[in-house]
């Protein structure tokens, strides 16, 4: 199932991109025709409006504020939109949350409840509450004051990066920066703004992955006891030919309901990520 929403996110990716290059080129003669007219009134007026090519990009800038025009903003939004999946995986926590779900649901013997857009939708909005310091860090120090020109791209993408950055550096376990760092030939940094992303990045998604499997073993204990108990009654009954989940799974839900095993769940995982 996982593979089929890789490959369902690929396609749209793939269709966004050619919206994009569609929106591009039907906008390119009138952002031509617009950027000869600011150009004339920027010449005998001394202030830069714009920067235009044959491409149909526009720069305008505003005296210093360094505002995109609308084809470029256009442009950025969605070239973020079909890098979005990708981004949710290498530098959020959505990674561990689906993994967790994914082994409850298989603990609990029913392959397709809660279905896949329940658990996805459910990780969706845990990934967003626990990330909204991060993008609120991120809209303060680098969206907004960008956006005002008070600060270059360069320092917005810099600035934007660091909370990012400090939330992957939390999560990240130090033997699996060392073996990244190994196979990158980096001996050794003074500081952790001095890691690559590079390194940075595979590292958070190894951590990630072994936390969301020790989390998942975890899980699956109290449900393997039910499986063993359920199993070896039957054989002592001499039902051998009845399937034990038959048995266990109403046993096992039982357990979970009463347990209150969603509150549990959601709530243990949060703390992880403190």
């Amino acid at each position: 199932m996982i593979q089929k929403k890789a490959k369902k996110i690929k396609r749209i990716s793939k269709i966004l991109l050619v919206l994009c290059c569609v929106i591009l080129l039907t906008s390119s003669t009138f952002v031509s025709v617009s950027a000869t007219t600011n150009t004339t009134a920027a010449t005998t007026s001394g202030a830069a409006s714009g920067l235009t090519d044959g491409t149909g990009f526009s720069l305008d800038f505003n005296g210093d504020s360094a505002n995109l025009s609308g084809t470029l903003k256009i442009l950025l939004i969605l070239t973020v939109i079909s890098l979005a999946p990708s981004i949710l995986i290498m530098f959020t926590s959505f990674t561990r949350i689906i993994i967790v779900l994914h082994f409850v649901r298989t603990a609990l013997s029913t392959n397709s409840s809660p279905p896949n857009q329940v658990l996805v939708g459910l990780s969706l909005f845990l990934t967003l509450f626990i990330m909204s310091p991060t993008f609120t860090t991120i809209y303060t120090d680098a969206v907004k004051p960008f956006d005002a020109g008070e600060i270059t791209q360069e320092e917005a993408l810099e600035k934007g990066m660091a909370p990012v950055r400090e939330f992957m550096y939390g999560q990240t376990q130090t033997k699996d920066l060392r073996l990244f760092m190994d196979i990158a030939g980096i001996e050794s940094v003074e500081t952790a703004d001095d890691i690559p992303m590079t390194v940075l990045a595979p590292s958070f998604m190894l951590s990630e992955l072994r936390t969301a499997f020790i989390i998942g073993f975890l899980v699956y204990i109290p449900f393997i006891i039910i499986d063993m108990v359920v199993a070896s009654t039957l054989m002592s009954m001499g039902m051998m030919m009845l399937p034990p989940t038959t048995i266990s799974t109403p046993f096992k839900i039982l357990l979970f309901v009463m347990a209150d095993g969603w509150n549990l769940i959601i709530g243990n995982l949060m703390t992880t990520f403190k």
